[in-house]
């Protein structure tokens, strides 16, 4: 019996991503999934306007991705007993506003991250977005001599570097990312593992390649993240309530964007686990 998939993907004014319409994401049977997951290697990031799914649907979708780093965490300005956060000196906050330079998730731990899965509760009235930055194409589009100087160098990652960039010191283990492990080194070259196509691995997190004067790689790291992203490599999405969209974390950097934090912002985020093997980086 022949399957008729009836979701459209309308691809984005980009070099990545496409808003997927037609579908029901909480259930989405295995071959619509099968073709779903074919085009989310295509494109990188896949929006889902409408979905208002509940947190177990967001879970569900996200495992058929692949093992879960954790299942859910809210990213949000509201605390437990609903009251909103804005104090600029509040960790909270702090953690919020790191968030929106350009990262990639997990390259601080032992293995990085695959992808996640992100669902919009409360939006604010303007502010809030979210962008992300095709790292493919911006490894694609370097001159061939950076292309080979690149070729070799690596670099650490650490959410300890990036927060602290901002006054932000945290305990030790007191939130996720702030472990006394040493920090991972990765090559900033990174062939992605189901696709082929290199890409590269920078972003805040990363500093201090070896070989290189500490002032001198924060430069040249620099260098890469204005060059990478900018247009046509990136994309901002105005959340709705009820959106969901899923990216995939071995080629896009990600940001938030500002917004008047006296209101309430509310999303869920299900973090995809990376592969042990392709996804591993050792300190030195």
């Amino acid at each position: 019996m022949e399957h008729n998939s009836s979701f459209g993907v309308d691809p984005l004014d980009a070099t990545f991503g496409a808003i997927v319409t037609g579908i029901k994401l909480a259930n989405v049977d295995a071959l619509d999934f099968s073709k779903l997951y074919d085009s989310w290697l295509e494109f990188g990031l896949l929006i889902f306007p409408g979905q208002f799914l509940s947190n177990q649907e967001q879970i569900t979708f996200a495992q058929r991705f692949g093992d879960l780093e954790f299942d859910l965490a809210s990213i949000t300005n509201v605390d437990e007993n609903g009251q909103v956060r804005s104090d600029p000196g509040d960790d909270l906050v702090k953690s919020l506003q790191g968030a929106m330079g350009w990262h990639c998730d997990s390259t601080f731990m032992p293995i990085q991250a695959k992808g996640a899965v992100f669902t919009a509760h409360t939006v604010p009235s303007s502010g809030g977005e979210t962008g992300w930055s095709d790292m493919c194409s911006a490894y694609d589009n370097l001159d061939k001599p950076t292309q080979k100087r690149v070729a070799d160098l690596s670099a650490y990652h650490s959410l300890w570097y990036s927060q602290s960039k901002m006054g932000h010191k945290p305990k030790v283990n007191s939130s996720y990312g702030f472990h006394d492990l040493d920090p991972p080194l990765r090559p900033i070259v990174k062939v992605h593992p189901e696709t082929g196509r290199q890409s590269l691995v920078i972003g805040r997190h990363a500093y201090g390649i070896p070989g290189m004067d500490p002032e001198a790689s924060e430069e040249f790291l620099q260098s890469l993240m204005d060059f990478a992203c900018q247009p046509p490599r990136v994309y901002y999405h105005k959340w709705s309530p009820g959106d969901a969209v899923v990216w995939d974390n071995r080629r896009l950097l990600h940001q938030g964007r500002p917004w008047d934090m006296r209101e309430p912002r509310v999303m869920y985020h299900a973090r995809i686990a990376g592969d042990p093997i392709t996804e591993f980086a050792a300190h030195a």
